[in-house]
């Protein structure tokens, strides 16, 4: 009895699935500084359209981190 195996038509070159990785990781990096802003709960709408406009430069990614590791706003309350 023979062994069938199913396999894709088309197999992508092991550059294309690096490239696809890396890509994957940098996306995520990008909004890094809008998503660390919100879980410190400092004022991150301001993060945000700063990542989103300026984030392609590599300047306006560090003005957003910088902007998201800012000291939070402390209320006194009791």
């Amino acid at each position: 009895m023979s062994q069938l195996t199913v396999q894709p038509a088309n197999k992508s070159w092991t550059t294309t699935k690096i490239v696809a990785v890396v890509l994957a990781f940098l996306t995520a990096g990008y909004l890094l500084p809008w998503a660390i802003a919100v879980v410190r709960d400092v004022a991150h709408w301001s993060v945000f359209w700063v990542n989103l406009l300026l984030g392609w430069t590599f300047i306006g990614w560090i003005v957003a981190l910088v902007m998201s590791l800012r000291r939070q706003r402390l209320v006194m309350v009791g």
